[in-house]
């Protein structure tokens, strides 16, 4: 894991091909590992998993803050200090290229993370509701650069709810050309409403209260069929949980 604290532009550099275009394979019910000619990223999808099965992107939401801060623990607040409390979660996102019908590492790619603690508060942001206001605080945010392997690795910990919305994380894959943006995709990932139940029975959690959505009534995690298709699959690691999920490209 990846604690430098500047952003080096030059690890980014020659990560698109000669037209600079990036694209994925669409959902037309190919098997996976087939893929199929795509559309720029952040239009339809990502792949996920090394064989390449293409699931929808989603909303960025309102409480994306580009922070720019360069960690794997998320968790510590640098304003002050302070630990976010909750079952740890250590999450590996690999990121690859779509090439043929297997799937290639990209090195460099930009991979933010972003989601409320275990009482379902956001960081860095006045809430367009008036729950909350954040604003110079900075938990539960931040971005790794993939490694060799194409793989961004970060230490956080299991959401917590708010109104009107399931247990979710926030990602964002970037990939610059130079010192501009050259294309990035958007999504989130979600969490088996059993486990759930389990790790809200614990301590920070149990102190909110019964949730108010759970999957099947998230109308995000319903749209177009794609919150199965984003749940995370997790295993137990010690007192917390550890998973891994892929991203896979179509680059021309």
């Amino acid at each position: 894991m990846r604690e430098d604290p500047h952003l080096s532009r030059r690890q980014l550099l020659g990560l698109l091909g000669a037209a600079g275009a990036w694209g994925l394979a669409r959902n037309t019910g190919a098997e996976a590992g087939a893929p199929r000619p795509g559309r720029p990223v952040g239009m339809d999808g990502w792949a996920t998993g090394l064989d390449c099965v293409v699931t929808p992107a989603q909303t960025e939401g309102p409480y994306f803050v580009d922070e720019r801060l360069n960690r794997a623990d998320i968790r510590r607040d640098p304003s002050d200090g302070t630990v976010s409390e909750g079952a740890p979660v250590k999450l590996a996102i690999k990121v690859s290229r779509v090439v043929a019908a297997a799937c290639a590492p990209v090195v460099g790619a930009m991979v933010d993370l972003w989601q409320c603690d275990a009482l379902g508060i956001y960081s860095d942001v006045l809430d367009p509701n008036g729950f909350f206001d954040t604003r110079g605080r900075k938990f539960l945010r931040g971005y790794q650069l993939t490694d060799r392997s194409g793989t961004a690795e970060f230490l956080t910990l299991y959401p917590g709810w708010y109104t009107g919305r399931t247990v979710h994380i926030h990602f964002k894959v970037r990939v610059f050309d130079g010192d501009l943006r050259a294309q990035e995709f958007t999504s989130q990932l979600y969490f088996d409403d059993a486990l759930t139940d389990q790790v809200f029975e614990r301590p920070p959690y149990n102190t909110r209260g019964p949730r108010s959505t759970r999957n099947e009534r998230d109308g995000i995690y319903r749209s177009r069929n794609s919150g199965d298709a984003l749940l995370l699959r997790l295993e137990r690691d010690g007192a917390g949980y550890r998973g891994v999920t892929s991203v896979g490209l179509r680059m021309s």
